[in-house]
């Protein structure tokens, strides 16, 4: 039985950080069917879908107003009457309507937005949970990685580096390896008030702490001594997000750490180093941007490291197809909406997959309720997904896959150590 699209609405919504985004609404045979809310990057590489705003003194520049419109006077009249199942083609008709190679016109706020809400109204549809409706084959938890101290633009503090996370690699499923991140941010918040004082203890946009601290010796040890606290150093690996765009000097072409000048070697042989000292599993962007020859050089020289696309990919085939043939990264973060379609975001997905890359789902730090990673995760069966700390909106992400953790009891697979070929 097909069913019809007989509206589609929209509306400003207030995301974890009080600026505006867009939530979407699919009605089907005149009843709500699928809900999607749409967050938003601060840290943000050039190479994403254009996030559209309004300009102007409203809400600081930071209304979506004009997203919203368009999803009611330019998508909502082309997809009345489709049935929300046939995702692919309805996907390609919203790239179709905005015709813009990064979703400019339209905005990729108000395409994602629609996108996501059309795939959670089929699976509500097919009356299927909506990491089942994605795949059948759904299976895997992903290990969390969880970012316990944040810098680079998440904070106002002085750190570069902008994640300083733990994996609970060695957990026996993802309950436990909460509850080890969780014990370790415990002993970090003590570690860092005793050292700063408690006003140190307040956190980023993702939940970390943000004490005042640069560089990255003092933090890693700060988080190691924590970690061996907490008795769990045998069951953890270490991961950063450098995020080395936003420390690279684009006039200079030089980068900048604590104030002083590196090469692209010398960041490479920072990491080295910081590799020879912590069982560090996986770096993200630790090169600025448009370096793929650097990105295919620290994947061979981090030999059994996981490194990390973001700003180099922004979960785009066409750029995942040039890492890969240049050896660059060896891993994909995965935003849907850094792309504009569910479709694009599971297509370069399933590239990255059968290039032997990684895929490293990611919440942005302008998150809201929504939590529809979670089901995405586990549909692509990524053995791994970043979303936060501490805050409510990072929670849900976890405890949404907690929930689908029981649904597939028996055959859930926590994948470990295994995080970057899970299946």
């Amino acid at each position: 039985m097909r069913h019809k699209i007989s509206a589609i609405k929209a509306r400003e919504i207030i995301d974890c950080r009080g600026f505006p985004t867009v939530e979407v609404e699919v009605w089907v045979d005149q009843a709500m069917a699928g809900r999607a809310d749409v967050p938003a990057g601060r840290s943000t590489g050039k190479r994403e879908a254009l996030d559209l705003r309004d300009g102007g003194k409203r809400w600081g520049g930071q209304g979506t107003q004009k997203a919203v419109r368009h999803v009611l006077e330019v998508i909502q009249p082309a997809l009345i009457g489709w049935d929300p199942r046939d995702q692919r083609l309805l996907d390609a008709e919203l790239c179709r309507l905005d015709g813009t190679p990064n979703k400019s016109k339209l905005g990729a706020n108000a395409i994602a937005g629609v996108s996501l809400a059309a795939a959670r109204a089929g699976a509500y549809l097919s009356n299927l949970p909506f990491y089942k409706y994605i795949n059948a084959n759904a299976h895997v938890i992903p290990v969390p990685l969880v970012n316990l101290i944040n810098g680079g633009k998440l904070t106002s503090n002085d750190l570069e580096i902008q994640e300083f996370i733990v994996m609970p690699v060695g957990a026996r499923d993802l309950l436990e390896g909460l509850q080890i991140c969780y014990e370790i941010n415990l002993l970090l918040r003590d570690l860092i008030v005793d050292k700063y004082g408690k006003i140190a203890a307040n956190v980023g946009d993702e939940g970390g702490f943000a004490p005042p601290m640069s560089g990255v010796t003092v933090p890693m040890e700060m988080l190691s001594r924590a970690v061996k606290a907490s008795g769990y150093a045998d069951k953890i690996v270490y991961g950063l997000d450098a995020a080395a765009s936003h420390w690279y000097d684009w006039d200079k072409k030089v980068y900048r750490m604590e104030g002083e000048e590196m090469t692209r070697d010398d960041v490479i042989g920072m990491y080295q180093k910081l590799c020879s000292q912590y069982p560090i599993g996986s770096i993200e962007d630790p090169l600025m941007e448009d370096d793929f020859e650097g990105f295919a050089l620290i994947t061979k020289k981090l030999e059994g490291v996981q490194i990390v696309g973001d700003d180099l990919f922004t979960t785009n085939a066409e750029y995942i197809k040039k890492g890969v043939e240049m050896g660059a990264a060896n891993a994909v973060l995965w935003k849907f909406n850094q792309v504009g379609t569910l479709t694009e975001a599971l297509d370069a997905a399933d590239h990255a997959y059968r290039s032997g890359y990684g895929v490293q789902v990611s919440e942005r730090s302008g998150e809201t309720e929504d939590t529809s990673i979670a089901d995405l995760a586990v549909a692509i069966n990524a053995g791994q997904i970043k979303t936060g700390t501490t805050r409510s909106e990072r929670t849900a992400k976890y405890n949404q896959l907690l929930r689908i953790a029981e649904e597939l009891g028996s055959q859930a697979v926590y994948p470990g150590r295994n995080f970057r070929r899970p299946i």
